[in-house]
């Protein structure tokens, strides 16, 4: 490293403290409400206290979503489960559960954070000194995609996916093709078997590889190490996580998975002849294998949702969709940063020789990848915002040094490449006609509290809730019942259900809530998802309710303004 390495670990605790000190007062409202930033956060330590309380390590069925049918195989991963267990149980004997799971919710994401901060700071350091270590952990904090995924009780696995995804970064550093191989092989595996959503990473570090290999050197065979490792330690996440699950699945690792893993190793390790002729073997007997062994899945992950659920939920969840189709701040956020991250890069290029000149052309290679699955998937958006953290923190120390010199453009430069959506919330700030009625509620913060609300339930018979897919694992959280279906595609069939009955009329909503064995109903009126439904269907079962004319075979639990609305079905 350059520099002191006491010096190095003394920059990156303040930088650290700073941000968990700004996270902590920003989330203040959200940690003391209870209030998780996305439902999977929720269920996942619903997930968690199904497996403390005694639930099988390989089974990660959620049994209390459409009970009627069986429960819902999740395509989860206990690896994210590991770290929460270790600190509730620690803590448990002191803080009792209650206290030890608020611990495990504030720990866990911060101690990915610390890891994440390391990561990132340790390649600024290297390659740019110690101003720019401390200068990369300010512009990781201040990337919104990746403090939307790290912040306090962001419990589920986004966070991990930018962890293994610098991970796998620290790998292309070393001069030893093996290391360096098998640390990036082994980080971004640890990252597959975590979310399958790695998989396009994955390939832009297999590209890096292959130029590697083709531009010779030390690093020729950097490529066969990373494939080796890759599928080892995927072979080893599934026999520790997944054994028994011998299924073709497309939402998770599985053995059509790991055959192609292994293949590519096999081939990349033997292979001595052109090095274009391997690259076509090892793809043509990739894709053989996964259209042999698993044709389903051509379709994509989500081909098993019927078009209502595509359009009124898959289509509605906006973090999974294309950049061009979300708000202009979010998209903003998510790829001005990494564009002027490549525009420092190119600098970078152009300012270095040599062995350092590679590195940076290779940095631009895997940012304009992560780039480009983020424009795609806009969730993705948070580790192209973590690859992005380490030329913006040259770039603004450059204008830093402009802006000493009096040259005040740097300054507009800065705020730019850091808050890009600044111009939208100004304007956001001053007074404007509302457009329509939706566009006002929209924007007001929910006051439903869905898991304190449904304690309510507790004193009534245990049953199964229909209520919208978003507040399903809130309610689990709260009180003993059942929900027909979450926001989780593996449930399409529950989903389906769902949707349907409050979209359809009063009377053929009965008959889907009698077939599906439903003893209550349950939704927030102030949130967006029923209100969806209302416009889909304006004579619907959502739009009654949300109009205060619940049929009569419905008679209400509870009423709580705003709040979670309750009947009972007679």
């Amino acid at each position: 490293m350059r520099g002191d390495f006491r010096d190095f670990l003394k920059r990156v605790a303040l930088a650290y403290g700073l941000v968990v000190l700004l996270l902590l007062l920003t989330n203040a409202g959200g940690i003391a409400a209870g209030r998780f930033p996305d439902p999977d956060d929720a269920l996942r330590l619903v997930e968690l206290r199904d497996w403390l309380g005694g639930q099988g390590w390989f089974d990660v069925t959620q049994h209390r979503i459409d009970p009627a049918h069986g429960g819902v195989a999740m395509h989860w991963s206990r690896i994210v489960d590991v770290p929460l267990a270790m600190v509730v149980l620690a803590l448990r004997p002191l803080l009792g559960g209650a206290g030890a799971e608020m611990a495990a919710l504030l720990i866990v994401p911060m101690l990915t954070l610390a890891m994440v901060l390391v990561l990132v700071a340790r390649v600024a350091w290297e390659r740019l000194g110690a101003e720019a270590a401390t200068l990369s952990c300010l512009t990781l904090a201040m990337s919104v995609p990746v403090v939307t995924q790290i912040r306090p009780m962001r419990i589920d696995h986004h966070g991990w996916q930018v962890a293994a995804a610098m991970l796998a970064l620290q790998g292309l550093m070393t001069r030893h093709a093996r290391i360096g191989g098998w640390v990036s092989g082994a980080a971004l595996a640890i990252g597959l078997s975590i979310s399958l959503e790695g998989l396009p990473l994955t390939a832009v570090f297999g590209a890096l590889g292959a130029w590697r290999w083709l531009r010779g050197g030390e690093t020729r065979d950097w490529l066969a190490h990373f494939a080796t490792g890759l599928a080892a330690v995927s072979l080893a996440c599934f026999a520790a996580t997944r054994w028994g699950d011998w299924a073709q699945h497309c939402d998770a690792i599985a053995p059509v998975h790991l055959a192609m893993f292994v293949w590519a190793a096999v081939v990349l390790r033997l292979w001595r002849g052109p090095a274009l002729v391997g690259f076509a073997i090892t793809g043509a007997g990739a894709l053989a294998l996964y259209v042999g062994l698993a044709p389903q899945c051509r379709g994509g992950s989500f081909n098993m949702l019927d078009p209502l659920v595509q359009r009124l939920w898959y289509q509605q969840v906006a973090e999974g969709l294309p950049v061009w189709r979300q708000d202009w701040a979010t998209a903003l956020q998510t790829v001005v940063p990494p564009l002027f991250a490549l525009f420092a890069c190119a600098g970078l290029i152009q300012r270095s020789a040599g062995e350092e000149r590679v590195w940076w052309q290779e940095y631009t290679l895997i940012l304009g990848g992560a780039l480009g699955v983020a424009v795609l998937v806009t969730r993705a958006g948070a580790v192209a915002g973590a690859f992005s953290a380490v030329p913006l923190a040259w770039l603004v120390g450059e204008w830093l040094s402009a802006a000493r010199r009096g040259q005040r453009l740097a300054v507009l430069g800065i705020v730019a490449a850091m808050v890009p959506s600044a111009p939208i919330t100004v304007w956001g700030m001053v007074p404007h006609k509302a457009s329509s009625p939706t566009t006002t509620t929209a924007q007001r913060v929910s006051t439903c509290e869905a898991r304190r609300h449904a304690a309510a339930l507790n004193t009534l018979p245990q049953g199964t809730i229909l209520a919208p897919l978003d507040i399903g694992p809130d309610l689990l959280l709260g009180s003993h019942d059942s929900v027909l279906a979450t926001g989780h595609h593996r449930g399409a069939r529950g989903m389906h259900d769902a949707i349907a009955a409050f979209v359809a009329p009063p009377d053929q909503a009965r008959a889907i809530i009698r077939a599906n064995h439903i003893a209550y109903v349950a939704l927030c009126p102030d949130l967006g998802e029923p209100q969806i439904y209302a416009r889909e269907a304006p004579h619907g079962l959502a739009a009654d309710l949300l109009a205060g004319r619940a049929p009569s075979w419905l008679a209400p639990v509870a009423a709580d303004g705003e709040g979670l609305r309750i009947w009972r079905v007679l």
